[in-house]
């Protein structure tokens, strides 16, 4: 079975600089697994093929394949800890704001994905296979699953990390905050909301994909500028809110709207969110 390199659109890690032999073997039967067990389950569906006929197709056993994944799932959606790691280490950098730092990642993987359709023969094939595999995730539950336990973790590796951020903003201030607790790793509400807000900027992108290649927009350069905008506009609404949220921490006095980045209806005295986040992250294929 001929089978995509479809490791090549996925966000890249920098090469090992002394990969030994061994090393780079198990890097590469790792993606040919994946590879090869997308292709069959974008051929035949995901519960119609078994662990074991994927083994044999790489003429390997099927303790081999549990050795590189934990979880069927996890052979075409195993980008959760790559995404995770790149987004605990974004949100740690603070000369960025949280939005800067999710907004340079997902360039990246947009980056990464675009440069991949140009380089196929036929981009209109190759979006047709991207949508394929859109299609996939989304009607089979066991992934769908798969999905929402990767969102929720990654929510909660972004609510750290903006629960430390706002810390170490307030030790520098020299501002301890006696009337609230410490955010602490789980963070207080503005922390949480903020960790999905950002998440919810995978959805944002994924979704402008879909819609822009279901469109006709196959021209890796159009893609990346539409699809690019919409994730911007986006962000737009998310940079004010957040990057104020963080700084303040888990204080529990009561704040502004203009403090806690929320619209104030006139007259009303009361606040309102500027838009509504959807928390859900799709998460693309090797």
């Amino acid at each position: 079975m001929t089978t995509v390199d479809w490791s090549a659109w996925r966000r890249q890690e920098p090469a090992p600089g002394a990969e030994g032999l061994r090393e780079r073997k198990k890097r590469l039967l790792r993606q040919r697994l994946s590879d090869t067990a997308t292709e069959m389950f974008l051929e035949r569906g995901f519960d119609a093929v078994r662990v074991s006929e994927i083994a044999r197709a790489c003429d390997v056993s099927e303790k081999t394949v549990f050795n590189h994944f934990p979880t069927k799932e996890s052979l075409i959606l195993d980008r959760g800890e790559a995404t995770s790691a790149a987004l605990r280490a974004g949100l740690a950098e603070t000369d960025r704001s949280p939005v800067e730092a999710t907004l340079e990642i997902l360039a990246e993987e947009l980056r990464t994905l675009t440069s991949w359709l140009a380089a196929q023969d036929d981009p209109r094939d190759a979006a047709a296979r991207i949508g394929r595999f859109g299609a996939l995730t989304r009607s089979t539950p066991s992934l769908r699953a798969y999905h929402l336990d990767m969102t929720e973790r990654l929510v909660a590796v972004a609510a750290e990390a903006l629960a430390r951020r706002g810390e170490g903003a307030r030790t520098e201030d020299g501002d301890d905050r006696p009337g609230g607790p410490p955010p602490g790793p789980a963070g207080g509400p503005e922390v949480q909301i903020a960790a999905i807000a950002l998440v919810g900027l995978w959805s944002v992108q994924y979704r402008s994909l879909a819609r822009h290649l279901a469109e006709g927009t196959c021209a890796p350069d159009r893609l990346h500028e539409a699809v690019t905008a919409d994730v911007r506009r986006a962000a737009a609404l998310l940079a004010r809110g957040i990057d104020t949220s963080v700084a303040c921490g888990s204080d529990t006095g009561t704040t502004s709207g203009s403090e806690t980045g929320l619209a104030t209806p006139a007259g009303t005295g009361r606040t309102s969110p500027r838009t509504p986040v959807h928390p859900t992250v799709q998460n693309m294929p090797r």
